[in-house]
């Protein structure tokens, strides 16, 4: 795979901790590898810490919105950045070192035989040293339902994905809806519906670094009523998800 063809795209909301960090380590294993931020008018200063780190890095992009407009319209955004600047490969990551870009040449490297890679904090014991119990456990709970409901037994809520763009057309995309967390597990069960293959990397997760999380609880119920949105779509309306047998 030629590396300067894959994109590293990272969102960031109140980042600026972590993200001089996060580029050296990508940069440490490729200069190759492209990176896109897109922040949501970080308070902290993110943005502007970003645009810096872009000015001395040539394969660094930041775009810049004007508020807080949800994860899931951020990766839509860096995934239409994506197609449009012709990557074949897209890989996106969080910015608070739950994600370790140590894995990412191993996604890479996976995605000879697949057309998403997941990084999935299930398939290795203690993968989420550090977290507590009750993120432990929401966590999983939430990929239970998403099993239970989707029929999908992958590690469905992490946003740590390689997504072959050369394989995967762009409109596919536009057939998830989401603008917040339940981005990940909808735009996932497009994909499995339309029937691109799926495999699973194991990695670690550890708990972020510096900051706190940005789910809040209306996040939960957004993420519970899309659920069931799309369960009830899957039983009535399948078509709904479908691109490749409406689109031949």
């Amino acid at each position: 795979m030629i590396l300067n063809k894959t994109l590293i795209f990272v969102p960031t909301y109140n980042e600026k901790d972590n993200v001089d960090e996060l580029c050296n380590q990508i940069s440490e294993l490729n200069s190759d590898l492209h990176i896109l931020f897109v922040d949501d008018n970080s308070p902290d200063g993110t943005g502007k810490r970003l645009d810096k780190l872009a000015n001395s890095i040539a394969n660094i992009t930041v775009l810049h919105r004007p508020d807080k407009l949800g994860i899931g319209s951020a990766h839509q955004v860096g995934i239409n950045w994506a197609y449009q600047n012709k990557y074949s490969t897209l890989i996106t990551m969080d910015a608070d070192f739950t994600h370790l870009p140590k894995h990412i040449l191993d996604l890479i490297s996976y995605s000879e035989h697949a057309d998403v890679v997941i990084g999935s904090r299930y398939l290795k014991p203690n993968s989420m040293e550090g977290w507590t119990i009750h993120r432990r456990l929401a966590t999983k709970m939430a990929n239970q339902m998403i099993r239970i409901f989707l029929g999908m037994g992958y590690d469905s809520t992490g946003a740590f994905r390689l997504y072959k763009i050369d394989k995967i057309p762009k409109e596919i995309f536009k057939l998830v809806k989401s603008p917040r967390y339940s981005f990940f597990f909808e735009s996932l069960y497009v994909l499995h519906s339309n029937k691109f293959c799926i495999l699973e990397y194991p990695i670690v997760a550890p708990a972020r670094s510096s900051g706190s999380s940005k789910m809040r609880f209306s996040d939960v119920v957004d993420s519970f009523l899309r659920l069931v949105k799309i369960f009830r779509y899957r039983l009535l309306f399948q078509k709904n998800y479908q691109w490749i047998n409406s689109h031949k």
